[in-house]
């Protein structure tokens, strides 16, 4: 009898690691077939937006709260007059234990923009409010715009299994 409850035992702590091994490769695993910025090139000359610019590197501290030492690759569109909204960030990080810490610094990024246009162009500050954030392994996605939702696929269109 005590023979059998260890060999349960066992085989439960056994499957109970693999498993837990098994999804953390998966995670691991997703990889984009082009780099960061490339993706954004091509999602731009999909849709249509308002006129964007690349952030400069000295300015992602500063606007996203971030320090860009903790990416790998790095893309951030803005819009190129304070009118719109609309913008497009794809952010590649070293290390899977600091996408925690990207998110939150998106959605501090966010947050200033919806504070920003929350009593100066009511339209914007509603489409602000709709932003998309989306993460696929040390990819994270941050999307303002009215065509958000088809960007998003485009963005999972650039991934693969392995």
């Amino acid at each position: 009898m005590k023979k059998r409850t260890f060999v349960l035992l066992l085989t439960l702590v056994l499957s109970v690691a693999l498993s837990a091994c098994s999804s953390n490769n998966k995670e691991a695993a997703i990889e984009s077939k082009v780099p960061a910025k490339e993706m954004a090139d091509q999602m731009l000359a999909q849709f249509e937006q308002p006129m964007l610019m690349e952030l400069e590197a000295g300015m992602v501290q500063q606007l996203y709260h971030l320090d860009p030492a903790l990416l790998e690759q790095y893309t951030i569109r803005i819009p190129l007059m304070n009118v719109k909204t609309n913008e497009i960030s794809i952010l590649k990080v070293k290390d899977a234990k600091d996408v925690a810490t990207v998110e939150a610094a998106v959605k501090q990024r966010a947050a200033d923009v919806q504070k920003q246009f929350e009593t100066y162009l009511p339209d914007q500050y509603e489409l602000s409010k709709n932003y998309k954030l989306v993460t696929k392994g040390n990819y994270v996605l941050f999307v303002i715009s009215e065509k958000a939702d088809e960007i998003v696929k485009s963005f999972d269109s650039f991934f693969e299994q392995k």
